[in-house]
């Protein structure tokens, strides 16, 4: 194989690879305990981009997402609305349209404890947006801290165009 072929198809390989991991699937490192324990600190996972062009998010997915607060970078959360759905918390206790939320993956460390978002809404969640929490629900900053810089006014609800990538389990 003569140098100039060989030279070819290693760049072609580096840029069909950054394409692949730009468009289509990327790797991703959880950072924190929000997810657990779902995801822990430490994992490796592959995060896919292509569902997202051809259907909307879905209640359940975990995804990676940038938070609607400026300073944030991305984080991995799961969907527990969609547009038109209500959401309430009541004593950390989860109400989608008006019935309790089951929630096998909800892990609650501090139980006796009432913490800021314990007790929210209802809130009706606008067409292209999500509202989303950890799995971890005493240790996640999610839709029910995030806040408007200036007024502190809650800011719970991910726009569409946010969502990254779902992550995709093995």
């Amino acid at each position: 194989m003569s140098g100039k072929r060989l030279f070819f198809l290693i760049g072609t390989a580096i840029v069909l690879g950054a394409l692949c991991r730009a468009f289509v699937v990327g790797g991703i490192s959880i950072a924190t305990a929000s997810m657990e324990p779902t995801l822990t600190p430490g994992t490796y996972l592959f995060a896919e981009k292509v569902s997202y062009l051809l259907r909307s998010p879905r209640r359940g997915e975990v995804v990676v997402l940038r938070p609607p607060v400026e300073s944030e970078r991305e984080v991995v959360k799961r969907i527990i609305a969609v547009g038109g759905d209500t959401i309430e918390i009541r004593k950390k206790k989860v109400f989608l349209n008006d019935r309790p939320l089951t929630e096998p993956y909800a892990r609650y460390t501090r139980p006796q404890e009432i913490l800021m978002g314990d007790n929210l809404g209802p809130w009706q969640v606008p067409e292209g947006y999500v509202f989303v929490m950890g799995d971890n629900r005493d240790w996640s900053k999610d839709s029910r801290d995030w806040r408007v810089p200036r007024t502190q006014e809650p800011l719970p609800f991910v726009p569409l165009r946010n969502i990254r990538a779902r992550v995709l389990f093995f």
